[in-house]
């Protein structure tokens, strides 16, 4: 089985049209254990209950934004090695310095494609096939 078939991927956004694109895009390379959250909020009490091995994040949300998301799962012994990606619509040079201080692993910025959204993941997990 490959590794990309092995993954649980949680998907924070909320805006369901990105997160089915996300989804998608995961569901083309393999991925097939897929969870969605609407905000930040909402992510972090699924990666409490039963933590994904990456957590796809947008930066802008309500309630609790992908910096914050980021924060909150870095301070948890349970999750604070999951393996994170932030998506942004927009090159924000505090934002991005920010997220690396925060110890984001990987930023993939919007619209995406399907190889640049391979390339984000196989950057921290290895090869997905």
């Amino acid at each position: 089985m490959s590794i990309a078939a092995q993954l649980r991927v949680l998907i924070v956004d909320d805006t369901s049209t990105s997160r089915m694109l996300i989804r998608d895009g995961l569901e083309e390379l393999g991925v097939r254990n897929i969870f969605f959250a609407g905000d930040g909020e909402q992510a972090l009490q699924f990666m409490m209950a039963t933590p994904a091995h990456l957590v796809i994040s947008d930066f802008n949300m309500p309630k609790l934004d992908g910096l914050g998301l980021l924060k909150a799962i870095r301070s948890y012994n349970a999750t604070k090695k999951v393996p994170f990606i932030m998506l942004t619509g927009r090159a924000d040079k505090a934002l991005l310095e920010n997220a690396v201080k925060l110890g984001v692993n990987n930023f993939l910025t919007k619209p995406f494609t399907v190889p640049a959204l391979k390339k984000a993941l196989e950057a921290i997990i290895g090869k997905l096939a």
